[in-house]
């Protein structure tokens, strides 16, 4: 299990190098909502040491979240050539 460590500096370490995804947020929503200060994640478990690391962790999921492209990521080039 991991610990979040000042804040959330454990997503930005690179410690959890991983794309969030909604069924996260929703966990992280539910354990403040509870009291819980433990979140399970997709492959990993995260205990926080306070509500403000919690808030600050769903803040950052929430902004990734918003923030994917809609297309799932594939981006598309066009080539002409006058050949």
């Amino acid at each position: 299990m991991k610990t979040a460590m000042a804040g959330i500096s454990l997503f930005r370490s690179g410690v959890i190098d991983m794309a969030f995804t909604q069924t996260d947020l929703e966990a992280i929503n539910a354990a403040i909502a509870s009291g819980a200060k433990r979140v399970r994640f997709q492959t990993h478990e995260v205990e926080y040491q306070s509500i403000s690391d919690m808030l600050r962790a769903r803040d950052l999921i929430k902004s990734e979240l918003e923030t994917e492209p809609t297309n799932g990521g594939a981006m598309f080039a066009r080539y002409e050539s006058d050949y």
